[in-house]
């Protein structure tokens, strides 16, 4: 079986964490390393490079990653659309340029590049046989990727791989791609994979629709922008006067050309088995391409080591115990209630019982400083730092969440819990207490809203949700945000 070179960064991760396992002593690690390695992404870091290291071997690996890491370019634009004819998969890859402000490799402009010797031979053999060597195609987009402008600003790759040979042989060489995109996907191709570290979008349409679709098709030689007599007609008479019919578009050659595709996508898409994304491509174009970029702008799942420091904020009665309890017993996290942790620290008669307990007995707030004391004794054990925490009660203003930041306990996900039910059903919930009257719920309520505003822009990456639902329907929300990336916020 042939290995791509994620295969080898994932193996060579996993030798680095098998070889940390394979000790017999416990680490106690401090909970801010973490935290470092998160906030830095060192780990993405380090499998980045140490892939690097596995596909080109250079001789001296020291320079090579100096020079690695000097130009910063992992995250820059690697993406590879595939898809038949008149699937408007050109037209996709050039707005995707133009946005991501990336630079489009395809067959024709590879084959038109100056001052190249691959580009002459490879014109000479496509005027004679219509077709490019796999070779010397890989050749020249390898050529073309070492240039300034690809390393810098990424690159899209229109239409290519073409066969199984071309996709083997990319990889092969180090071209690994985050995104591969193929319209429309055969009725054999695997399905969309949601949140993988690599992904595959796939548009679908009948070949009928394709061929159809393909008679109306106008190329501006000027531009090389690609034009339809009915779905997309430039406006302006200069552009329309000097559109062309490229050639074989012709039903006959269409068909041909939808035989050849179906036989070898079969074939490339097992080469992607984790990067496949479907969109429909039967659809306005301005549609396919909003899924597209929203897509390749989409923030996959890393395969860092994660350790959840999940926050739960909300007023009182918006189930914020019950979230925190069902992410505690799935997901094995320890569950940290503020308040239950005061009174156990008063009951244990631990060291900061005088503290707290004139504070109880006079029926008001906890100082924040004598909170952190508490807070810190129990988010520093050990099964904290490993486990993860989820977090309730604490912080309820922003005062507190500037403490808590300011002592070091950064949450990784936030959710901000609204809208509990109406006051009859929370006082009929939380009646367990007789202190808890209308009134008072009343008040704690209103100043939990108070703050809220402060919170959300405090934790700008705070998701929030409707408390307002059944408690299944809530927790699924937030466990999606655990195992999941959470999503960019619109400004």
């Amino acid at each position: 079986m042939t290995r791509g070179p994620s295969d080898a960064g994932h193996q060579g991760a996993a030798a680095l964490h098998g070889g940390m396992d394979a000790t017999t002593a416990p680490h106690r690690i401090p909970p801010e390393m973490p935290q470092y390695g998160e906030a830095n992404h060192v780990f993405e870091m380090m499998q980045n490079m140490l892939e690097q290291l596995l596909i080109h071997q250079p001789k001296d690996p020291i320079p090579f990653m100096i020079n690695h890491l000097q130009r910063d370019n992992d995250y820059v634009p690697k993406i590879v659309i595939l898809g038949p004819p008149a699937s408007g998969k050109t037209t996709i890859a050039m707005w995707l340029c133009k946005h991501l402000n990336s630079n489009l490799l395809s067959v024709g402009n590879l084959i038109a590049k100056e001052f190249s010797s691959l580009a002459a031979d490879a014109r000479r053999h496509y005027q004679k046989f219509k077709t490019v060597p796999s070779m010397l195609l890989i050749r020249l987009v390898q050529e073309r990727l070492s240039e300034e402008d690809c390393v810098r600003r990424g690159w899209i790759l229109d239409g290519i791989p073409e066969t199984r040979e071309q996709a083997l042989m990319i990889q092969t060489v180090g071209i690994v791609p985050r995104h591969v995109s193929e319209w429309p996907p055969t009725p054999w191709g695997p399905s969309p994979r949601a949140a993988a570290p690599r992904s595959t979008i796939v548009l679908s349409a009948p070949d009928t629709v394709l061929i159809e679709r393909n008679l109306g098709k106008r190329l501006d030689p000027q531009t090389g922008e690609v034009y339809h007599t009915t779905f997309d007609w430039p406006p302006e008479s200069e552009i329309q006067k000097r559109l062309m019919v490229p050639a074989g578009i012709s039903e006959g050659e269409t068909a041909l050309k939808l035989l050849e595709y179906h036989r070898n996508i079969t074939r490339i898409l097992p080469s992607y088995p984790k990067i496949l994304k479907v969109i429909p491509a039967d659809q306005p174009c301005v549609d396919v391409f909003s899924q597209a970029l929203t897509y390749v702008q989409s923030i996959h799942r890393s395969n860092a080591p994660f350790t959840p420091r999940v926050l739960l904020c909300g007023p009182v009665g918006s189930g914020k115990s019950l979230q925190a309890a069902l992410l505690a017993q799935k997901y094995g996290l320890v569950n940290v209630c503020c308040g239950q942790l005061l009174k156990e620290a008063v009951a244990d008669k631990s060291k900061y019982c005088e503290m707290i307990l004139p504070f109880f007995e006079k029926e008001t707030a906890v100082p924040d400083s004598i909170i952190m004391k508490v807070l810190s004794q129990r988010l520093d054990q050990q099964d904290c730092v490993e486990r993860g925490w989820v977090l309730h009660g604490f912080p309820r203003d922003l005062d507190q969440a500037h403490v808590l930041d300011s002592w070091g306990y950064k949450p990784n996900r936030y959710h901000l819990m609204y809208k509990p039910p109406p006051t009859m059903e929370i006082q009929a919930r939380l009646l367990q207490n007789p202190k808890d009257a209308e009134e008072r719920i009343k008040l704690r309520m209103d100043l939990f809203y108070r703050s809220a505003a402060d919170l959300e822009q405090f934790y700008r990456q705070a998701i929030t949700l409707n408390g307002d639902q059944d408690p299944y329907t809530v927790f699924e929300y937030i466990e999606s945000g655990i195992i999941n990336p959470l999503p960019k916020k619109v400004p």
